[in-house]
C-alpha cells in the first residue's frame, strides 16, 4: 500500500497515549513539541511523564485504558507492553474513525512515525512504510553529515527574505525565478561561509 506522506498541524489537537513506559515517554516528547494536547491513560509512568502530568504539559489518567478515553481524540498511540490492550485501542480507534498508531506493529498502524532530520524548522522525514525503520534509522544518520545544522538558521533567513519579496509588487514569475536562486546550494554555501567567518571572529 502506498502512503501518502504529510506533515500534521497538532498544535491544540486532542491526542491520545495509551502507556507510559519507555517507548510511550519517546511519543509523547515528540507530541509536546508539536504543541499537542495529551493525555496519557495507563496505571504507571516513567519519571518524566509523572513531571509532565505534575507541571500541566500534560494530562495523566492513572488508570487501565477504556473505550471511552477515546472519546473527542485526534489521534492515538498504543504503547503498552500488553498486545491485547494494544489490540483493543486499535480496534476501538477504528470504530470511531480516530488515526492510531500501535507501536511496532505495522499491520496496526494507520500511520507511522519516520526517523527525522531536524534542522531548525527543515525537516525531513524518512518512512520505510514499517518494513524497516533500521534502515530509515541509518539513512536520517547519513543525511545529517550532509545537512549542515546552518541549515536551519539559513531557512529563517530564506523565510524572511520570502516574506518581504511577496509583500513586494513585482513580476510573480521573476520573484519566483529569484526565489530558487536564493534556495540553491551556492546560496547556502555563501550563508555558511559567512557564519563560520562570524563565529571565527567571535
Amino acid at each position: 500500500m502506498n502512503l501518502f506522506p504529510i506533515f500534521l498541524k497538532l498544535g491544540g489537537r486532542p491526542c491520545l497515549v495509551v502507556g507510559g513506559g519507555a517507548i510511550a515517554e519517546g511519543k509523547i516528547a515528540g507530541l509536546l513539541e508539536a504543541g499537542a494536547a495529551i493525555t496519557v491513560v495507563a496505571p504507571e509512568v516513567r519519571d518524566a511523564v509523572r513531571e509532565w502530568s505534575r507541571s500541566a504539559r500534560i494530562t495523566w489518567i492513572a488508570r487501565r485504558f477504556r473505550p471511552t478515553d477515546l472519546e473527542g481524540a485526534f489521534l492515538v498511540v498504543a504503547a503498552t507492553s500488553r498486545l491485547e490492550v494494544n489490540d483493543l485501542v486499535f480496534r476501538e480507534a477504528r470504530k470511531r474513525g480516530i488515526l492510531c498508531n500501535v507501536v511496532d506493529d505495522p499491520e496496526h498502524c494507520d500511520f507511522y512515525y519516520p526517523a527525522v532530520l531536524r534542522r531548525g524548522r527543515l525537516q525531513i522525514a524518512i518512512s520505510t512504510g514499517g518494513l524497516s525503520p533500521a534502515l530509515a534509522q541509518r539513512l536520517r544518520r547519513e543525511l545529517e553529515q550532509e545537512i549542515s545544522p546552518d541549515y536551519g538558521d539559513w531557512l529563517e533567513e530564506l523565510g524572511e527574505t520570502r516574506r518581504r519579496m511577496i509583500s513586494s509588487p513585482g513580476d510573480a514569475n521573476q520573484r519566483r525565478r529569484q526565489l530558487h536562486r536564493l534556495a540553491s546550494q551556492e546560496s547556502f554555501a555563501r550563508f555558511a561561509h559567512r557564519r563560520a567567518a562570524e563565529r571565527r571572529s567571535g
